[in-house]
């Protein structure tokens, strides 16, 4: 993906330019059409007058620790594919700082050697929504290109990202395009990204309601096939040759089947072989799961990552799911 010098001539449009067009897309209930709500800091995607997605990107607020825990990183909500309710979680609950489809590294090192985590967003880290570049909505899906600066400790500019996000109905699935270029800042020479697999990369997080209520119902598909309600595994950092460690690297893709007020829902996460590798998976009985990499960042080399999620009613199988992921690498 190259979007940079795309992203920085759209992001000289005036945001009351790019909402007019959003608003009398929005009056149409047929189709995609996007609804951007700037007064209240998101903008959704429906079909046919159905919700799919919100994308939340309130500008931080430290007028209190509260606001400033809002609005510390720019997320996607996700709904249920037929609209009835989010089944992503927000600020607040069990790690407060997870929340709907997002990213970030809690070991990030730039510049001289400071030290950063936009994952906690702690010491005055945050990443914030600079500008919505280009949102759109045509007969195959809905886009929405932002430009998103990420600050280190006492909210210094060390990175910007360009993000893309393409959502699209496939069948009774919600489909989400994830792309993203994370580049050096002005002055800034290195980024070092780094973590561990519960803290870092690009991950989504079901609804509190799984932490609260349904938890010993979630259970994880992999490759080998499904797994057992409540049952989960981790890339162990800290024992490198734990037997797990080979089954939660590069996989091509996993899923995770989670209930929310009585409906089951299967999330497909697939990472894409161009991305960075080698990639640590790590599930979670409450509902957040993902994948991370150890990388380097510098002026010449930017950061190129790109993962899709289907979202499914019910249960999905592996044979399902990979044949997903191959239609995703081109492989048929």
């Amino acid at each position: 993906m190259n979007i940079t010098s795309c992203v920085r001539s759209l992001a000289l449009i005036p945001l009351s330019m790019v909402l007019v067009t959003t608003t009398s897309r929005a009056e149409d209930s047929a189709g995609y059409s996007w609804n951007n709500n700037e007064s209240q800091h998101y903008a959704e995607l429906s079909f046919d007058g159905s919700p799919l997605v919100r994308y939340m990107y309130a500008p931080l607020d430290e007028s209190s620790d509260a606001k400033r825990a809002e609005t510390y990183k720019p997320y996607l909500h996700v709904y249920s594919p037929d609209g009835s309710q989010i089944i992503t979680k927000g600020p607040g609950g069990l790690y407060p700082h997870h929340r709907g489809i997002y990213f970030g590294f809690n070991k990030i090192t730039y510049g001289d050697g400071k030290r950063c985590d936009t994952w906690h967003c702690t010491n005055g880290a945050y990443e914030q929504n600079e500008s919505i570049d280009s949102i759109d909505a045509d007969d195959d899906s809905g886009t929405l290109e932002t430009t998103i600066s990420w600050h280190g400790k006492g909210g210094e500019l060390f990175a910007n990202e360009s993000r893309k996000q393409t959502i699209s109905k496939t069948g009774d699935m919600t489909q989400i395009d994830f792309e993203s270029q994370l580049e050096c800042a002005d002055g800034i020479d290195k980024i070092h990204l780094d973590g561990d697999p519960q803290h870092a990369g690009v991950q989504f997080r079901a609804s509190q309601k799984v932490a609260d209520e349904t938890a010993k119902q979630t259970y994880y598909v992999r490759t080998d096939g499904k797994g057992k309600p409540g049952e989960t595994r981790n890339w162990n950092h800290t024992k490198k040759d734990d037997p797990v460690n080979g089954e939660t690297t590069n996989r091509p893709w996993l899923a995770m089947s989670v209930v929310i007020d009585g409906a089951r829902y299967t999330v497909l996460y697939l990472d894409h072989p161009d991305n960075p590798k080698p990639a640590h998976y790590s599930e979670r009985d409450y509902g957040r799961f993902g994948s991370y990499f150890v990388t380097d960042v510098t002026p010449d080399k930017p950061l190129d990552v790109k993962y899709r999620y289907f979202i499914k009613p019910g249960e999905m199988t592996v044979d399902e799911c990979q044949k997903l992921h191959d239609e995703f690498v081109g492989q048929r």
